[in-house]
């Protein structure tokens, strides 16, 4: 396996599975509806915690708090929020002018991606609606299917109570990554959020907060529209502004791009180390915090038995950045994939062959997924090949 440098270690590795002895590596496979999401922290480790915390809560004493968990900022971690929603910023101009010179498709029937003109024309579509032979119905795509937007409700009290079901079109909905950055120290204005001066304590498993509900010095309720989510901006044309780049430099825009995804991955893995965020274990759900919330919209395996609630489990960099992987185009000049040879093709998430193929340089890390160890036959070598 590829060792990643040691700060985006994690961030990296998440992207790789099993090695063979060439130095291919295999992707996580696909997982089925009924099987749940890996653990990030064995399930016997998570159940010894609890049984520790249930019998802390029987004894009256207070159990002593580090921040975050006290309502505190980490406030080495301050500049580092600043630094991932920049990078997430620059990276959207760099997504969005690349995406205006390579084409984007996506399948409209099984939501597959394929980056790059033509699309190809492997036989994976096997989904319910699907055509016979299982060959894909391509569409135009855009900047959400290389780089979805994951969503979070927005807390304005971290430590509160969690969004119960029916609160849950009175609370606003932002990127999960900004919702993270604002817990992690960022002020936005059209997202208050509560900053406390004392922590707070738990005592027999009960949290006081020696502060009043809404101290004097705390003004960030004020004018709040609770129902904001409905006025909600749109990706403003000002992030263009933030990168000093001539638009016809498609290179330049790729290799900015490659770089502020790497920045953004890592930035994110260091908050996650200190800010808690959970995903549900069966569907693509997050809530940026220290518990899910409640709201019953889960349909994924066996949500009756949880009355819609979901499953939730402590998340990855991959939840909050999802790696959407797409087949890896070695030839720009030559770009038909078709399905007889794809046993010879590789991977790469969809914003790195975006990049790639306006010009930028593929890092280490993802070499081992292109599958540069073997040369393409033609269509009349395939035979020959052992």
């Amino acid at each position: 396996m590829i060792k990643a440098p040691v700060e985006v270690k994690s961030c990296v590795c998440a992207l790789y599975s099993t090695a063979t002895d060439s130095g291919f590596v295999q992707l996580p496979r696909k997982l089925k509806k009924s099987e749940r999401k890996p653990w990030v922290t064995d399930i016997n480790e998570v159940k010894r915690k609890a049984r520790l915390e249930k019998q802390e809560r029987r004894l009256v004493r207070e159990a002593k708090l580090k921040p975050p968990e006290n309502g505190l900022l980490v406030k080495e971690l301050i500049p580092v929020a600043h630094d991932v929603l920049a990078a997430r910023t620059r990276l959207l101009s760099c997504v969005s002018r690349l995406s205006d010179s390579v084409a984007i498709f996506v399948c409209s029937v099984c939501g597959d991606v394929h980056v790059g003109d033509p699309p190809h024309k492997i036989r994976t579509c096997d989904v319910s609606g699907s055509q016979k032979n299982k060959e894909h119905t391509w569409e135009s795509g855009g900047i959400d299917h290389v780089f979805p937007v994951v969503e979070s409700y927005h807390l304005y009290d971290r430590l509160g109570r969690a969004v119960s079901h029916n609160e849950r079109l009175q609370v606003d909905r932002i990127p999960a990554i900004v919702e993270l950055c604002i817990q992690a120290g960022v002020e936005i204005p059209e997202y208050p959020t509560r900053r406390r001066d004392f922590p707070v304590y738990r005592v027999a498993g009960r949290m006081i907060d020696f502060e009043k509900r809404f101290p004097k010095n705390d003004f960030s309720r004020k004018d709040i529209n609770t129902f904001g989510f409905w006025e909600m901006k749109k990706r403003s044309n000002q992030d263009q502004k933030s990168l000093d780049l001539p638009y016809n430099d498609l290179k330049g825009f790729a290799e900015r791009g490659m770089k502020e995804l790497e920045d953004l991955r890592s930035g994110v893995v260091r908050l996650m180390e200190k800010y808690a965020v959970q995903t549900c274990g069966y569907c693509s759900e997050v809530q940026v915090g220290p518990k899910g919330h409640r709201v019953r919209q889960c349909q994924a395996f066996k949500h009756q038995m949880r009355d819609g609630q979901h499953a939730w489990q402590e998340a990855t960099v991959d939840d909050l950045v999802p790696p959407v992987y797409v087949w890896h185009v070695l030839d720009t000049h030559n770009s038909l994939l078709i399905d007889a040879l794809k046993r010879y093709y590789g991977k790469l998430p969809a914003l790195v062959e975006l990049f790639a193929q306006a010009g930028a340089g593929v890092g280490e890390n993802y070499r081992a997924m292109m599958r540069e160890d073997v040369v393409v036959p033609g269509l009349d070598e395939e035979k020959l090949v052992a």
